[in-house]
């Protein structure tokens, strides 16, 4: 709960989800990292999971709240509780759900609001009763963030939030934590020999990764390399993986592509990689490709959105039409067959990653923006 700071300003940190994922990563470390910066965090999430346990292990004790339903009362009413019972200085939400109720006590309680956008599911132009959302959204929140350029620009283009109250805030990672190393878990546990080369792909399996794409990309591949493997690390959803699976055996390709399921380390895992992939068809931003980048990585990704803003194409990753196998296919042969531009790629990349995507660039950032809406008593 309440961190024991006297005299420092209450952030209360809320969240829709349990996690794992991109925005359950940053809502992590902002929760643990802004207290550095000078604020206490007060943690409210929807019960336990992944989010929790992160959580516990910083030694943020969180409160757990349920809210079932679409609109759950008790719920607004014990967000307003903990915001009077503990002075609140601002309320700093994520994703749509969280975002309207945060605006919502804002309304109530005149606390401001800093609401983060992760991604067009936190906007939801088919939300069920979209426009009271909207409408409490647009007057109870004080500041919003966008964690990339594009995604601020698509959320202009529908009308749904105010361009002068938004700031554009990339993710960032503690880069010192990733690095190449020489552990060969990866190769053991699948029984791979020194010659395969591991393309590496990091994301929960979910429709906007794309790993049907990638999935339909590897034929081609194998065509040139028969010694790639491709690694694919993340949450799976039966159903997907069971179209996944059925399609990875009709194209005869199923001693190539491997999923490992969820990493609890994602640093160690992207060290033992030879090259990193990306195909989801859409992105916020992408967490997965700065951590590959921060890693020493060579990294191939599709023009999802976050990309273009992460990567400059030939410099420091390498860009590849989305939704599209045979560029996918193409682009990574390129890499692959051109040691000095993976090289090159790898060097730059983990350049950019330190320099405009570390946590400690986020957080001043945060910082600036918690300073300039937060109400001090």
């Amino acid at each position: 709960m309440l961190a024991d700071c006297k005299g420092k300003p209450t952030v209360l940190h809320l969240i829709d989800t349990t996690g794992p994922g991109g925005a359950e990563t940053i809502f992590v470390q902002l929760a643990d990292k802004m207290r550095e910066q000078g604020w206490n965090s007060l943690v409210v999430i929807r019960g336990e999971g992944w989010v929790h346990d992160q959580l516990l292990k910083r030694g943020l004790t969180p409160v757990i709240l349920e809210a079932k339903g679409s609109f759950n009362i008790s719920f607004l009413w014990a967000l307003i509780k903990l915001v009077r019972q503990h002075k609140v200085a601002l309320i700093h939400s994520h994703l749509l759900g969280s975002n309207v109720y945060a605006a919502l006590v804002g309304l109530l309680t005149f606390c401001p609001v800093v609401a983060t956008y992760h991604g067009m599911v936190d906007i939801s132009p088919n939300e069920r009763f979209k426009t009271i959302k909207h409408w409490a959204m647009r007057w109870g929140i004080k500041r919003y963030v966008s964690v990339s350029k594009s995604l601020a620009a698509s959320i202009f283009e529908k009308g749904l939030l105010n361009p002068n109250k938004t700031s554009v805030i990339y993710n960032g990672i503690d880069t010192s934590l990733y690095g190449k190393s020489n552990s060969q878990v990866i190769r053991q546990q699948l029984g791979l020999g020194d010659e395969a080369v591991l393309v590496g792909s990091l994301g929960n399996i979910r429709p906007a990764k794309a790993y049907d794409v990638l999935v339909e990309a590897v034929p081609q591949v194998l065509a040139e390399n028969p010694n790639v493997h491709f690694i694919i690390a993340g949450d799976p959803k039966k159903s997907l993986m069971a179209a996944l699976t059925q399609r990875i055996n009709e194209l005869g390709v199923e001693g190539s592509v491997h999923f490992i399921g969820f990493q609890h380390d994602c640093a160690a895992m992207l060290a033992q990689m030879d090259v990193f992939l990306l195909s989801s068809s859409s992105e916020g931003f992408s967490i997965s490709t700065i951590e590959a980048m921060a890693t020493g990585l060579p990294v191939v990704a599709t023009k999802c959105g976050g990309p273009e803003e992460i990567i400059t194409h030939g410099e420091n990753g390498w860009l590849v039409e989305k939704n599209n196998a045979k560029a996918i296919a193409e682009g990574l042969v390129t890499v692959l067959n051109d040691s000095e531009l993976q090289q090159r790629l790898a060097k730059n990349a983990k350049l950019r990653a330190g320099a405009v995507f570390s946590s400690d660039v986020m957080m001043n950032e945060y910082n600036k923006v918690y300073q300039s809406v937060a109400r001090y008593t």
